[in-house]
């Protein structure tokens, strides 16, 4: 290793599995061994998940890594990779963890590999507290291909809590650098997309949410695409997306489907979201701003964005990449506000 190992104390921030996602990644892409502690401390039940097992076992097969601690509850993990690898890899969580983390995980090392790669994961493709299918598909994986990233992802099932068993496939192109990016002026709304889908369930559901989020957007009705429609899958779930494209950036928001949940619910929650951002400052919505700082640390110049929110997790995400690239970041605004982070990248990789 070009480098010691560095040493991460997991219950730092909001204390969640995004430390560990970001650590693996950034030691595949640094080379770096790492030793974690107090893996998720700040959760309910600490320690690694299965959705976060899978995750490191996935890494240690594209790293060639060599792993202690990597079984069900731990709170201590070694993870020493040796080297990055192409090749075609499949991931299968067991239960309906979150197949948009495991991706998020594993899609930035395999671009900076030198050949194709593809990737299967099976698992939850909308479950709470993480980015649903559609999201990654719809907003992240835009702004990673306007960056240079070339991915494509393509779900062959839905999965949802608590079965899981969706599949999503990807295929993965190196990539020769990351440009940086500025959204930091959000503009006039141009366009505004609805996305209403079901899996096992009667079409009127998928209608239902549809025409209550057309309900609430009545004023928007000029620029309102709505767009109903089925998911294949193994269990019954629904979804309602709510992407809103400005002159100048995009923001999106995603709500789900559950037992005793009226589908006016489901339409209301992601309203309620998106309503909230419009009422705020900020180009980006402030699930996309911490997915999106690890990509523009590694772009060639400056990059800078503004959000609704400057939020723990956030916050959280630029204290771990600090542990490995000597970069200039800096955060305007508090915690909860309007803020604006200005990234200097194009860190040397190991």
């Amino acid at each position: 290793m070009p480098f010691s190992r560095i040493d991460i104390d997991g219950a730092q921030g909001e204390g969640g599995g995004q430390i560990l996602r970001t650590a693996l990644a950034l030691s595949l892409l640094t080379r770096r061994a790492i030793r974690m502690t107090n893996i998720r401390a700040g959760r309910r039940n600490p320690g690694l998940a299965p959705q976060h097992l899978k995750a490191v076992e996935a890494a240690a097969q594209i790293g060639n890594a060599q792993i202690q601690g990597a079984y069900l509850g731990s709170r201590t993990l070694e993870f020493i990779p040796q080297g990055l690898f192409p090749g075609s890899y499949q991931v299968d969580i067991g239960t309906a963890g979150s197949t948009g983390l495991i991706l998020q995980t594993l899609l930035l090392p395999l671009s900076f590999t030198p050949a194709v790669s593809r990737l299967v994961v099976r698992g939850g493709t909308h479950v709470p507290w993480s980015p649903c299918h559609h999201y990654l598909k719809r907003h992240w994986l835009p702004y990673f291909r306007e960056m240079g990233g070339e991915v494509e992802l393509h779900m062959v099932g839905a999965g949802y809590y608590p079965r899981g068993g969706g599949l999503v496939r990807c295929l993965v192109q190196p990539l020769r650098r990351l440009s940086p990016l500025n959204l930091t002026q959000r503009g006039n709304l141009e366009r505004l997309s609805c996305l209403s889908l079901t899996t096992g369930l009667a079409r009127q559901v998928a209608q239902r949410q549809a025409d209550q989020a057309a309900r609430r957007l009545e004023r928007f009705r000029r620029i309102l695409h709505l767009e109903v429609g089925d998911l294949g899958g193994v269990d019954k779930g629904s979804m309602l997306l709510l992407l809103a494209e400005f002159e100048g950036s995009r923001c999106c928001y995603c709500s789900l489907g559950a037992r005793g949940k009226s589908a006016e619910s489901v339409a209301d929650e992601a309203v309620d979201a998106l309503e909230w951002f419009l009422s705020r400052k900020g180009a980006i919505d402030e699930h996309l701003a911490d997915q999106l700082v690890l990509p523009l640390c590694l772009a060639e110049g400056v990059s800078e964005f503004t959000t609704a929110a400057i939020t723990r997790h956030l916050l959280t995400n630029i204290a771990t990449v600090k542990l490995f690239l000597p970069l200039d970041i800096s955060v305007t605004g508090a915690l909860g506000d309007f803020g604006r982070v200005c990234i200097r990248g194009g860190a040397a990789l190991g």
